[in-house]
Formats: structure tokens, C-alpha cells, sequence
């Protein structure tokens, strides 16, 4: 039920929006703020990701040698949150646009280095070898 309630808005969204995507994808993050059953059927299919994603950002925090007892609370959040509350930080992503899933701490790709000469220097070797022409071999006969 709650994919079919998804698809029912987005197509909703969609035609507000007379087709533009984007505007569409304001509207349904407009509306996850009001209706917390659409934004569960939207993040239900990647809760498990999410919450992967998670530990391992922690897991890899305490390898680093990050203070357990000052970075990890000892009393989890309770598990009935209020709505209002709910997904806020996913949320506020979406209507920002600014962070990258799995890149909030700025370690995204950025541009690519400079090729070194010996990456020319193989590219152009590679380049003289490739065989000009139809592709058959000639065969003296």
C-alpha cells in the first residue's frame, strides 16, 4: 500500500508541476514535512542503506580513535519519535540539495588530478599500435 500511496502523490506532484521534475521533487519534500506516512513509503526501501551507512560512519569514527564515550551517546533515541521530528536531517538534504548522500563531510571527488607523463607517454604508445583502416589483417599469399 504504501508504494502505490508514493507513486499516487508523486504523479499528484508531477501534475502540479505540469511535468517539470524539479518542481515536483520540491513539492513531495514539501509535502514529507506535513504527511509522515508518504515520507515512510518514500525511505522505507532504503531504510536498511541508511542505516548502514550510519553505523559504519560510527564504526569508522571509533577506529579513528574517536572518544566513544563523548561521541556516541549511551541512551538511544527513543524509538516513537514525533513526526515533526522524523527524517528532519534527510529532509533538510533534499531541500538544500548541497550535500551528496554518503559525502556530508566535504569528502567528495572534486576534479581529477593532472595525467602524469608516463600515463601520456603509454596513452600515445597505445595510440600508434591501434591498427588504421577496415580492421582485416592483409595476408601476403
Amino acid at each position: 500500500m504504501s508504494r502505490e500511496y508514493a507513486e499516487k502523490r508523486i504523479r499528484e506532484a508531477l501534475r502540479l508541476a505540469k511535468g517539470n521534475a524539479t518542481k515536483a521533487r520540491q513539492q513531495i519534500v514539501a509535502w514529507t514535512n506535513e504527511d509522515p506516512k508518504l515520507l515512510m513509503a518514500l525511505t522505507k526501501p532504503h531504510l536498511t542503506g541508511i542505516v548502514a551507512h550510519a553505523i559504519n560512519r560510527v564504526v569508522t569514527r571509533i577506529e579513528n580513535g574517536a572518544d566513544e564515550a563523548e561521541d556516541i551517546p549511551d541512551v538511544p533515541a527513543p524509538l516513537n519519535m514525533p513526526p515533526e521530528t522524523f527524517g528532519q536531517e534527510i529532509m533538510n538534504a533534499l531541500k538544500n540539495s548541497g550535500a551528496v548522500f554518503g559525502h556530508e563531510g566535504g569528502a567528495g571527488g572534486g576534479r581529477r588530478g593532472q595525467a602524469s607523463q608516463r600515463h601520456i607517454d603509454a596513452m600515445n604508445r597505445i595510440a600508434k599500435k591501434a591498427p588504421s583502416g577496415s580492421g582485416k589483417k592483409k595476408t601476403d599469399r
